[in-house]
């Protein structure tokens, strides 16, 4: 049977986030980068501790990056 809570249900946490996340940022709310942030922070955490997947590791880094980015250019462009 498959357990939909193996990760502790950190993963479904994590998902959550990001769903909301997007729906912030297609309503130009550019807090949606700092909740991408913390769901990108969670999935890092997951993968490194219960996953142990260096892919998901990786492309989140990456996204950290790119969503850092994106807060910080709409900080500036409202500025």
């Amino acid at each position: 049977m498959l357990n939909i809570l193996n990760f502790y249900g950190l993963d479904w946490l994590a998902m959550c986030l990001s769903v909301v996340a997007v729906w912030m940022l297609g309503n130009k709310n550019k807090d949606g980068f700092i909740v991408f942030i913390l769901a990108n922070l969670m999935w890092i955490a997951i993968s490194a501790t219960l996953i142990h997947s260096y892919g998901i590791i990786l492309g989140n880094a990456f996204f950290v990056v790119y969503n850092t980015r994106g807060y910080i250019k709409q900080v500036n462009e409202m500025a």
